[in-house]
């Protein structure tokens, strides 16, 4: 197939703008027009940033609006929930009926989705799927009784508002008795992503140039570092295979901070969210990333994290140096700081940036800021998983085994384009496969690559993470308490692909976007095994609504119940659920431009 020519695009002055999110202090308005308020006194038309307001009990009023906020030097328009970014944490007990009204003030419809909260479909706020959505001027009325226990969050569902600002965090205490983590003081520690660019017009810029946001580019260093690690003959054979499947090695985040400033808790790096502490108390950091595109690397330099919750279910606590957070989880951890500052560190996943806040026993102290650390280029096992064999469509152009050189890549020797798949069910223990629109969609102008032999290991932290001195949390330390909860074995097994096509930023499941695919059926009350392989170079974060996600080991055993999964490139990842929810919920990746291209389904449960 030939290649359609990219429109060239003009870049913007890159160190201008790093020099105008100095500027910033949360999103104070430095000295311009007077209509704009400093973003932390609450004013009529400010946004207030910062400091989440903490709303308690089973009646809440909530009011979406745009109000201005300013992160970089540039006044721009926010989405917020009473005025605030991140919106006001909610806080629930376990048992009580909710009753939240939310009044819509914008322009166009929006919703509220409640994320990783069990509730009746009607209640999930996903317009199109549980619900019309709320019109503007109208108030809609959601009412549940809560069922859980943990750290939670809510954002928006509709077009664009959730990148705009619309994002808040739910804590839900225990119905009786003392929470089972002891601790004796805690914060919220919300992570975001913010661009002064139209995120519509983010995501053309994606569709005409897939890498525009990405300046971590091979250069020639990089091939003559290869060279002489490698030898000449493997350097270029590396570089060609790279270039003839028109995939980047570095290619590890859609946006970078070119156009993103990295917040916590609605604060630059500069502004320097802080948290106060009594020397000898244990802290618990309720972490959530609420990012729209961003995976986060977090670390405490000088303190340990013990993890005693994941996605708001108790784990047996693990202890770490650092841990990435993948968009849409959360993780609770326990810290025990002494009389002295320590920066709280969240850098990108692509080392393009930071957001950063202090843990402090005084007001106005701080300690030193890490440098992000060195980007990494993903690996041949990245590519092609377990074995390094790989299927790729007849239209990229790509040559056999014999065009590719050796340097590890005769794996390649055994692809075949017959648009067959291999069985990959290594323990399906007698339960049904169902492929779901696979064998004959997988192929096409929305997908790439194919992974035929993926990896099925948990313990690998991901590429930036590995080998790099430090203990960092996997998927194989986490242990919910108590095990599954549904004992029985599984009916039957659902496999889909994670797929896309980079040139084009397309998303897809099974190679087809939302628009072309039908409903995925649970049958009421079964339990079934479902099966994810990522096709792609990219980590997804899956979200299933409304139903938990039992990750499985890869020998077959449950390992962690959460709301969110990343699959990591390559990997082949299986979870059992229990289909106990009536109605149609939403199943998509959480990385907020994804979803928006096809990386989305409809579950139907009846």
């Amino acid at each position: 197939m030939k290649r359609i020519p990219q429109p060239l695009l003009i870049l913007p002055n890159l160190p201008r703008r790093r020099f105008l999110q100095g500027l910033a202090v949360g999103g104070v308005l430095l000295g311009l027009s007077p209509w704009l308020k400093p973003a932390w006194g609450r004013e009529s038309f400010g946004t207030a940033t910062g400091t989440a307001k903490e709303l308690i009990g089973t009646e809440f009023d909530l009011t979406i609006a745009e109000t201005p906020v300013n992160f970089t030097g540039v006044p721009r328009m926010a989405t917020t929930v009473n005025g605030s970014i991140p919106a006001p944490t909610l806080r629930w007990r376990e048992g009580d009926t909710v009753t939240i009204r939310v009044t819509n003030r914008l322009a166009e419809d929006t919703s509220i989705h409640w994320h990783g909260i069990l509730l009746p479909y009607q209640m999930d706020g996903v317009p199109g799927i549980s619900f019309k959505g709320i019109p503007p001027g109208e108030t809609f009325v959601y009412r549940f009784k809560v069922a859980q226990t943990g750290t939670y969050w809510y954002h928006s569902h509709s077009g664009m508002q959730e990148q705009t600002g619309m994002y808040g965090a739910i804590i839900i205490d225990p119905a009786a008795g003392r929470d089972p983590i002891r601790a004796d003081r805690e914060y919220v520690v919300q992570l975001s992503d913010w661009s002064d660019e139209d995120p519509m017009r983010v995501f053309e810029k994606l569709k005409m140039q897939s890498d525009y946001y990405n300046f971590n580019q091979p250069t020639a260093v990089d091939f003559f570092r290869d060279v002489a690690n490698d030898g000449f003959n493997t350097a270029i054979s590396k570089r060609k295979m790279w270039n003839q499947m028109r995939m980047n090695p570095t290619d590890l985040s859609d946006i970078s901070a070119y156009t993103y400033t990295y917040l916590m808790n609605g604060t630059t790096p500069t502004g320097n969210w802080t948290g106060l502490f009594r020397p000898g108390e244990k802290v618990r950091l309720r972490f959530i990333n609420s990012g729209a595109m961003t995976f986060f690397d977090v670390r405490i330099p000088g303190l340990k994290m013990t993890v005693v919750q994941a996605d708001g279910q108790n784990v047996e606590p693990v202890t770490v140096d650092e841990l990435r957070i993948g968009v849409s989880e959360t993780y609770d951890v326990i810290v025990m700081p002494r009389d002295e500052a320590y920066t709280i560190f969240a850098q990108s996943m692509d080392r393009t940036g930071f957001a950063r806040g202090t843990l402090a026993p005084r007001a106005g102290m701080t300690a030193a800021v890490p440098a992000p650390d060195k980007p990494e280029p993903l690996t041949m096992g990245d590519m092609m998983g377990a074995m390094q064999g790989a299927q790729v469509p007849r239209e990229t152009g790509m040559a056999g085994a014999a065009d590719m050189g050796d340097g590890g890549m005769a794996g390649m020797a055994g692809m075949n384009h017959d648009g067959m798949s291999m069985d990959h069910s290594a323990h399906a223990m007698g339960a049904k496969t169902v492929r779901v629109n696979h064998a004959k969609t997988e192929y096409g102008p929305s997908v790439d690559m194919r992974v035929d032999t993926p990896r099925t290991n948990l313990d690998d932290p991901g590429i930036g993470l590995r080998n790099n001195g430090r203990r960092v949390l996997t998927y194989a330390d986490l242990h919910t308490i108590g095990g599954p909860m549904d004992l029985r074995g599984p009916e039957r097994e659902i496999e889909l692909h994670l797929t896309g096509n980079m040139e084009r930023y397309t998303w897809s499941l099974d190679g087809l976007e939302f628009g072309k695919s039908t409903p995925v059926h649970f049958r009421y009350g079964e339990r079934l095994r479902v099966v994810l392989v990522n096709d792609t170079m990219m980590t997804h974060p899956m979200h299933l609504h409304g139903m938990w996600s039992e990750l499985e080991s890869p020998d077959g055993r449950f390992q962690v119940r959460k709301h969110v999964i990343n699959v990591q490139p390559a990997q082949r990842v299986t979870f059992l659920v229990t289909a106990d929810a009536l109605g149609r919920w939403a199943w998509h990746c959480h990385l907020f431009l994804h979803m928006h291209a096809g990386m989305f389904r409809e579950v139907v449960v009846a």
